[in-house]
């Protein structure tokens, strides 16, 4: 299992590369940086043993986790799934939602998909490909809150929590209410959940939830005091990582710590978070808006015209809102028997406004992630290993 952290490593990588790094070094605080990296380490019998490293890192130091909470979400949906199945559920069930409360929506189609019906799967996909916002609040409703955050407590993310959906303006009370769902097999009605209400709080000790000096309310005005992140979704740095260590390796903890997932839900997760957007047919995206490297922050920033390496598959999910930038990822190359785990955010928000899409993503944060992404790959392809690993477990078929 990890190691005591070491903290000094990380500083000194990158004070070898002043031009790229200095910028942020100079100001960590600034730009609230934190960093979690981990060697994978393969035994004779190519199980994983794993050393952490990080940098600034602090789980009560509050950041805007985004979209990287879809993974929690992914992860606890398949399982819940599990539980349901012997009424006949699986995650390519129909899933057919309804509305009961304000604010909700409805959904009985799903244009993307090869069948055109919603399911489970399929908001999968679209979650791992390009971060899909309706997607989550699909699984955030099938799964509640109650059970999304005592399944965050029970896998020991303590210093972590997911409230309510995204993009939509959810919060208080309509993110306590989820929707009516209904699961179909063919015509045959296999699961029916109601609306569910959650009337739990749950509180987390952080620091930094308010933020700025300013920001842009509903109606575009401008508020001129801080900006409160203090009732959102909270998802830790080492949170995030011990979530990915569990899932893509099973294998190095304990039984009754693994997820309750099936095989085939391994496989699925695996090969739509490595999958490029341009390698999928259902969904089916337009590469203008979905370039193949996308969603891949830690090694090729944002920059859309680069050509993806064939050797490197990068399992991860990111999010980017407020002026942060987060990836959380397990990064293999095939050809050079290179793997590891690397979880970073940073935040640029020169105006201190918040709301006001004026965050430096473009000259900051992406420069930033691929920078430290190329850094750490660098640093791995020198590093000399006792064994080589067996990576044959992550080739995953994309062609499907």
């Amino acid at each position: 299992m990890a190691q005591k952290t070491d903290t000094v490593f990380l500083k000194k990588l990158m004070e070898t590369k002043p031009d790229m790094f200095n910028a942020v070094l100079n100001h960590p605080q600034k730009n609230e940086i934190q960093i979690l990296y981990t060697e994978i380490n393969r035994d004779a019998a190519n199980k994983p043993h794993f050393k952490s490293y990080s940098y600034n890192l602090n789980p009560k130091h509050y950041f805007y986790p985004a979209s990287t909470v879809k993974l929690a979400a992914v992860i606890f949906a398949l399982e819940k799934v599990n539980r349901l199945k012997n009424l006949g559920l699986s995650s390519k069930s129909v899933m057919i939602t309804d509305s009961s409360f304000t604010g909700q929506t409805k959904v009985f189609k799903d244009s993307t998909s090869k069948n055109g019906l919603p399911s489970i799967e399929h908001y999968i996909k679209k979650i791992l490909l390009i971060s899909d916002n309706d997607a989550f609040n699909r699984l955030y409703e099938f799964i509640g809150g109650a059970e999304i955050n005592s399944k965050l407590k029970k896998n020991g993310l303590k210093d972590s929590r997911i409230l309510n959906r995204l993009a939509i303006g959810d919060a208080g009370e309509s993110a306590k209410h989820t929707n009516p769902i209904k699961f179909y097999n063919g015509d045959k009605l296999v699961y029916e959940q109601p609306a569910q209400y959650d009337p739990k709080e749950y509180n987390l000790v952080l620091t930094n939830t308010v933020m700025g000096k300013g920001y842009l309310d509903s109606a575009d005005k401008l508020v001129n005091k801080p900006f409160s992140l203090e009732n959102k979704n909270a998802f830790a740095i080492n949170d995030q990582q011990k979530l990915m260590q569990k899932l893509i390796f099973p294998e190095a903890f304990p039984i009754n710590e693994r997820y309750d997932l099936t095989p085939e839900d391994y496989k699925l997760i695996y090969t739509y978070m490595s999958k490029l957007p341009t390698e999928s047919d259902y969904p089916k995206y337009d590469p203008k808006d979905f370039w193949p490297t996308y969603a891949k922050m830690l090694y090729y920033g944002r920059e859309k015209n680069v050509e993806p390496d064939k050797n490197i598959r990068i399992f991860n999910k990111y999010g980017d809102s407020y002026g942060f930038i987060i990836d959380n990822s397990y990064f293999v190359d095939f050809e050079n028997g290179v793997e590891y785990f690397l979880t970073a955010v940073i935040q640029s928000n020169e105006d201190g406004i918040f709301n006001d899409n004026k965050y430096e993503y473009e000259t900051v944060c992406y420069p930033f992630m691929k920078n430290l992404g190329r850094t750490i790959y660098e640093y791995e392809m020198q590093r000399t290993k006792k064994h080589k690993p067996d990576l044959n477990k992550f080739k995953m078929d994309y062609k499907n």
